[in-house]
């Protein structure tokens, strides 16, 4: 999705297929893909990344009312049912006119996107989306690119963005909040957040504002490989494991003297790495809070809604707390791992050498996203070949997400028009089209149905979004300064999992670096 550097850019999504057995990888809360480049120059296509590879044909179509419909039914991974409520527009629908450039990681515009596009223009004939496709390996390298565009004087009127970036562009200046749009469209927009977890929308938020709308979300959960699990004869865990339970469990599912098959594997970024350890061990890298405000959205969207209790203007990280004895712990363990040979080599990137591992029948658990359905089920594994189970307690079973959604940028040439295809952009069906091939997670909770994981698995989806709705959940830490924060956590990482630096020594430098990282923000540099 964000998994908000390790996305689903879902986002949170751009997706791109990589060796080892083909398998669609999401670089992190959301999903990412293809290979650094200049940025390129608008394309004429109406929707948004290359991070939706689905074939879906069906065009949505209009329902007579804003009520809420059935959720769509998946029979294929690339075909879904194309039904939806049809939102109230700002302005007439034959006034709504203008182009609109907007701005996706990736190189080309998809088949669903297209598709989108079609049903986009379809209602809206006037209206033209040109789609600024920018080449990113993961979110931070995407999101610099925007910057280094709009330092040249480029600046899209809409971008994908996921939690990464919120705090980022909105922290910046870059991007609006679309508050007063909400606000106006109330009765239009009052069953999407009937139908989508308060938790998703705060993580839009920024200093009491609502920045973004979720679009689709990816939380990590432990990935299983059922013919491991045979082979060695070792039950699937249930959801109530521990620490103690996976740690027996990984070496059981390890070749004895080490893999392959190696029991477990994760790779070096933020989301999919060791924070969940940490969450988990009850702490963090960045202290936790809340911005205050944000009582205009919940009293009034979510009113009686014991869901929303206790959610505010959105998340505010404060002060560095890399080198926490919560920390250091979490990262002997995964470093004793390693040593045991239980894990294969920890590396930066996207997590295809993992995908290719799990997919070959070389590795028995990993972390991954709700976009990993979709991406196994392109590489050839059958429905009941994987399955999933939610994080082990430690200390506490928190969970870690990351979302994805557009932003409304500040010079935005037509705000209005922009707002009128985000809207669009969070319609159920128009969801439904795009992750057709469970390509992410869709934020509505009634398009989470055994159809729709049918044709790719895994079994034990209903723990896809349960996992926020049975656990105390949080985005995974995205201050305004996100892209040094990553950047340091994964250099250090690196040095710890080589065994260059003990995991103490290590902590101790990172926290340094980003207490340097953080005066700098906070002094306004």
């Amino acid at each position: 999705m964000a998994d908000p550097v390790g996305y689903s850019m879902t986002r949170r999504g751009l997706l791109s297929l990589v060796g080892a057995g083909g398998v669609a990888v999401v670089l992190s809360a959301c999903r990412s893909g293809g290979s650094a480049s200049a940025p390129a120059a608008p394309t004429s296509a109406a929707t948004s990344s290359a991070a939706h590879p689905s074939a879906a044909t069906v065009a949505p179509t209009a329902a007579a009312s804003a009520a809420t419909t059935s959720p769509p039914t998946v029979t294929t991974a690339s075909t879904a049912a194309a039904t939806a409520p049809t939102p109230v527009a700002t302005r007439a629908t034959a006034n709504v006119q203008g182009t609109l450039n907007a701005a996706f990681s990736g190189t080309q515009v998809s088949a669903a996107d297209k598709t989108v596009s079609a049903g986009f223009q379809k209602e809206y004939p006037k209206a033209t989306v040109n789609w600024i496709p920018v080449q990113g390996t993961d979110w931070p390298q995407y999101f610099t690119k925007i910057l280094t565009m709009i330092a040249a004087g480029t600046t899209p009127d809409v971008m994908d963005v996921a939690t990464e970036g919120v705090q980022l562009f909105a922290g910046k200046g870059l991007s609006q909040p679309i508050d007063d749009y909400v606000k106006q469209d109330q009765a239009a927009i009052q069953e999407y957040f009937s139908d989508v977890h308060p938790v998703l929308v705060e993580a839009m938020m920024y200093q009491g504002h609502l920045y973004q709308l979720p679009h689709d979300w990816n939380s990590r959960y432990v990935y299983l490989n059922t013919k491991l699990f045979q082979d060695a004869k070792v039950a699937f865990p249930a959801s109530d494991w521990d620490k103690d339970a996976f740690y027996k469990t990984t070496q059981s599912l390890t070749k004895q003297g080490g893999g392959p098959p190696y029991g477990f594997g994760w790779e070096n970024r933020l989301m999919g790495g060791w924070l969940h350890w940490v969450v988990m061990n009850g702490s963090n890298l960045l202290s936790e809070d809340h911005w205050p405000g944000g009582d205009w959205l919940w009293n009034t969207f979510y009113k009686d809604d014991p869901t929303a209790k206790g959610h505010k203007g959105g998340w505010h990280w404060g002060e560095p707390t890399a080198n926490a004895a919560a920390n250091v712990e979490a990262l002997d363990f995964l470093v004793q791992m390693a040593k045991e040979n239980l894990t294969p080599a920890v590396q930066v990137g996207g997590g295809s050498l993992l995908e290719g591992f799990f997919t070959s029948n070389k590795l028995a658990m990993t972390p991954g996203g709700g976009f990993w359905a979709g991406g196994l089920h392109q590489a050839g594994m059958k429905p009941d070949a994987f399955d999933i189970q939610v994080f082990p307690k430690w200390k506490t079973q928190r969970n870690v997400f990351g979302t994805a959604g557009l932003a409304l940028m500040q010079k935005a040439k037509d705000k209005d028009l922009a707002w009128e295809y985000m809207k669009y952009r969070i319609r159920k069906d128009v969801i439904g089209v795009i992750l057709a091939d469970n390509s992410s997670t869709p934020p509505r909770r009634s398009m989470m149905t055994a159809e729709r994981y049918a044709p790719t698995g895994p079994k034990n989806w209903q723990e896809y979004y349960a996992a926020i709705e049975k656990f105390p959940s949080l985005p995974l830490p995205t201050p305004p300064w996100y892209q040094e924060l990553n950047t340091i956590v994964t250099k250090y990482t690196s040095l710890i999992m080589t065994f260059s630096q003990s995991p103490k020594d290590g902590l101790e430098n990172m926290q340094k670096d980003l207490d340097a990282a953080y005066k700098t923000f906070q002094s306004g540099g």
